[in-house]
């Protein structure tokens, strides 16, 4: 069986200036640069973001890109991390969700965790798809149009890309080898 690579992709993880979850940017993030991917940070503002541990601040890191100039053809994935507070700010924010949109509409894979989701529903990126996330926000996919399933990692592909979907931090080994896994088919189906 061959090794799966994400050699020569570029993923962007896209969170707000404050309140990811760091697990849940960290644990991705080192799949895919593992897996030969070069993994960038997007968000709103230029600078750091300040990643937390539930409601304790954890480590920042240095944003690569802001969203707002964010070039879609760069990028061969995208992942949305969670954090209760991230995509709440991501989604009242007009660059953000327009770069979600995008992405999601190009056929590109996404991964998406915990309350990450609520970014996606903003897009108006959920509908007619089948996705897990944090229980909380349930009520909000199945509002947006999307079928909810309690699952370690879902993915879906009745839509123009894969999405990949996990409900917490206890799933990222799985959500982590998934998305690796989709990203890497989906990156040599589009090259063919």
């Amino acid at each position: 069986m061959p090794l799966v690579t994400l050699t020569g992709r570029t993923v962007a993880f896209l969170v707000a200036p404050k309140g990811v979850e760091q697990v849940e940017l960290t644990s991705p993030w080192q799949a895919v640069a593992e897996a030969g991917g070069t993994p960038r940070l997007v968000s709103t503002k230029p600078g750091r973001v300040q990643a937390f541990r539930h409601l304790d601040r954890g480590d920042t890191f240095p944003v690569d890109e802001v969203a707002a100039e964010a070039d879609l053809v760069r990028y061969d994935g995208l992942v949305l991390p969670g954090g209760v507070a991230n995509p709440d700010i991501l989604r009242m924010d007009p660059a953000a969700v327009a770069f979600v949109r995008a992405f999601c509409a190009s056929g590109r894979p996404v991964a998406v965790i915990c309350h990450g989701p609520w970014t996606l529903v903003e897009a108006d990126a959920v509908r007619g798809r089948t996705l897990t996330s944090w229980p909380s926000i349930r009520t909000d996919l199945v509002n947006a149009g999307a079928r909810w399933v309690d699952e370690e990692v879902h993915v879906c592909r009745a839509g123009p890309g894969v999405l990949v979907s996990s409900r917490k931090p206890a799933d990222l080994p799985v959500f982590n080898d998934t998305l690796v896994t989709e990203f890497a088919h989906a990156g040599r189906a589009r090259r063919h």
